[in-house]
């Protein structure tokens, strides 16, 4: 009688491969952000486009030369820094010195990312911890908005006003910020946060590709919709185009789509992924409301960042088969163990 041989082969997790890699999802995040920089360079001029350029450049040559120096392996290749370079032109203005992007990525790439052991390991998103820094160092740069090319014959000057600073100050909006404008990105504002239909479009194209969750997204928007569409910051109730006004303008649909949605500072599980956005939109609107700045979504998100370890540790589900009763006694046998 002759018997077969079976091996069973016990391959580490996970067993299942795909082609999609790290430097798959950075591409197309780089791609879904081009409508964004089309729109930045096109309202702002070539400007824009020096300023990304040097932004992507400058970060890339400090994580090769941090990781050079240590002797570690070469990361560059996997473009997250070219990402982190494209997302901190996005958050500064176009009047911005040259040298402001370079400090930004110096910040990002070696203090917020490679200090805590690189891609996948910071707790910080690095594009808006780089923003935070500029913001606390140079806040007047920080918050000088030129006139986009579109309003140069509607606007005397060589700088204005953005539409939350407007609102700040409990003013209405001047005609020229119509929805069409909000929308189409002819508005002063940060380089990539301008065009709400440019950054919507590179969200469905991240969305078809599933390199992020709707959740996060969604209840982030959603969250900021409702309290202010509830609770306008002049009083009274319900106000539809109050709600619009904070949807269309600001940072917001760049942080919620692109930010707050970072891998490594985000939670994992999915109810904690819905409580992280909102938390984010809770915040945006009272740094909006209450806060020195009109604007709160960067703040908002490195906040919440620092809280994704506690959201994933108390929303994690427990190990299937495994009951209430079976946890409480594995912690007290732990107890006792400790106590031994």
């Amino acid at each position: 009688m002759i018997q077969k041989e079976y091996t069973f082969d016990a391959s580490y997790q996970p067993q299942v491969r795909t082609k999609t890699g790290t430097t798959n999802i950075m591409l197309d995040v780089i791609i879904a952000l081009i409508p964004a920089m089309a729109v930045g360079v096109w309202q702002f001029g070539l400007k824009a486009l020096l300023l990304i350029a040097v932004s992507v450049a400058s970060c890339v040559f400090f994580e090769w030369g941090y990781r050079k120096l240590l002797k570690k392996d070469n990361s560059i290749g996997d473009l997250s820094a070219c990402v982190t370079g494209v997302l901190i032109a996005m958050v500064i203005p176009v009047g911005a010195p040259w040298w402001m992007p370079i400090v930004g990525a110096a910040f990002s790439m070696v203090i917020v990312k490679q200090l805590f052991g690189g891609l996948g390991k910071n707790f910080l998103n690095p594009a808006l911890a780089a923003r935070a820094f500029l913001m606390a160092s140079w806040p007047v740069i920080m918050t000088t908005w030129a006139v986009p090319a579109a309003l140069s014959k509607v606007v005397d000057g060589t700088t204005m006003a953005t539409p939350l600073s407007i609102m700040k100050a409990g003013e209405p909006l001047p005609d020229y910020f119509s929805y069409g404008n909000m929308l189409l990105g002819t508005m002063p504002g940060c380089i990539g946060e301008v065009s709400a239909i440019a950054l919507l479009i590179g969200g469905a194209y991240l969305l078809i590709r599933k390199v992020i969750s709707w959740r996060i997204p969604v209840s982030f928007i959603g969250t900021v919709a409702v309290i202010t569409l509830l609770f306008p910051r002049h009083g009274g109730f319900f106000d539809v185009n109050w709600m619009l006004q904070n949807l269309l303008t600001g940072g917001l649909l760049l942080g919620a789509i692109f930010m707050a949605t970072d891998y490594s500072s985000s939670p994992v599980t999915l109810n904690g992924q819905l409580l992280y956005g909102f938390g984010c939109g809770a915040l945006t609107v009272l740094i909006r409301y209450f806060g020195g700045y009109p604007e709160g979504v960067s703040y908002a998100i490195l906040i919440m960042n620092l809280c994704a370890w506690a959201i994933d540790k108390g929303t994690r589900s427990r190990q299937f088969g495994v009951s209430k009763e079976d946890l409480k006694a594995a912690k007290k046998a732990a107890k006792e163990a400790k106590a031994a």
